[in-house]
């Protein structure tokens, strides 16, 4: 039986950079439009089963009530606490299950979530948030279809699925944390507000992607070069006043900051490149997380044993290929 997971957040699309910045705001109702179509896709292809991360606002049980499907999706049996916890606990149900896919609603916090609860499941990341680099921003509706097509192996995982790289964050040789798109070194001592958005404050910036076209913290990488997801390398930048080189980059919806960048380097799968400054606090995929104590020693390492991850388009292609979507002769 072929079985999807979704995993909706309900924050997501709600945080501090509608005050500091010029995002806007995604309501849990459009999210709700996004599942019903989604739930369309998925059962176009032949998904026997949808299980869903329970939460307050009951995003999945209001979408069905607007659409006519064979198979009520079923919730996970998880209490929730209403914060990235839920996500992560979910992804872990979801990968304990067994499910074949899952599909994530939410921004690069909420896919780092899920990730650290499983890496095995093959993802599709769907935008719902602020700043995203590793979701898409895409038509549900093919999102369905996309997810629904590798869950019943239609299209096989080594047509339409690759393996993400990621970042480590290492102190006394143990992985405390993990970061999808960047770890940003922030010279304050407080988490306080979660996201990034003063990069006078930015030290460093470790990155597994970049590219010219992208919003946050990886598009000050995107203007020096491109590395695309697919790829196991990452990027690292040293920032600073006396650097050379001043890149302008969008770090949030309409706000633009100017970034002097004082030295960079490719960073090779398994290399550990020290945290430069303490006491300060680590920004993971564009929010404060990690506290770092004053002379605590730690670094950042690119690991290749990041999220499977559905490529929709590679998917979608392959089904064009195959005639998956086509019904009689020519």
């Amino acid at each position: 039986m072929a079985t999807v997971g979704i995993i909706a957040n309900p924050v997501s699309g709600k945080d501090i950079r509608r005050l500091v910045a010029h995002g806007s705001v995604f309501d849990n109702q459009e999210k709700v439009r996004i599942v019903r179509r989604l739930l369309i896709g998925l059962e176009a292809v032949g998904v026997e089963q949808v299980l869903f991360m329970p939460d307050e606002y009951a995003i999945v049980p209001r979408a069905v009530r607007g659409c006519a499907i064979a198979r009520e999706p079923q919730p996970l049996s998880m209490a929730i606490h209403n914060n990235q916890t839920d996500s992560t606990r979910a992804g872990r149900l979801l990968a304990e299950t067994g499910v074949d896919a899952v599909i994530v609603l939410g921004g690069d916090g909420t896919c780092r979530a899920v990730a650290k609860g499983s890496v095995e499941v093959p993802m599709l990341p769907v935008s719902t948030g602020t700043n995203n680099v590793f979701p898409y921003m895409i038509e549900a509706t093919v999102g369905g279809i996309a997810a629904g097509l590798i869950a019943t192996g239609r299209v096989p995982r080594e047509a339409g699925v690759y393996r993400s790289s990621l970042l480590e964050v290492v102190s006394d040789r143990a992985v405390v944390d993990i970061a999808l798109v960047d770890v940003a070194v922030y010279n304050d001592r407080f988490v306080a507000a979660r996201a990034i958005w003063d990069m006078a404050k930015v030290s460093q910036i470790f990155l597994t992607r970049a590219r010219p076209d992208a919003i946050g913290l990886s598009a000050v990488g995107g203007q020096l070069m491109t590395i695309g997801p697919q790829e196991q390398r990452g990027l690292h930048l040293a920032l600073g006043r006396n650097g050379a080189r001043r890149v302008i980059a969008p770090i949030a919806p309409g706000l633009l900051q100017t970034v002097s960048v004082e030295g960079q380097e490719i960073m090779a799968v398994g290399r550990e490149l020290p945290v430069e400054i303490s006491p300060c606090v680590l920004a993971l995929d564009g929010e404060r997380e990690v506290t770092v104590k004053k002379d605590q020693a730690v670094c950042v390492r690119l690991s290749d044993h990041g999220p499977l991850v559905i490529d929709l388009k590679q998917t979608m292609a392959h089904a064009q290929q195959r005639g998956l979507m086509v019904a009689g002769g020519h």
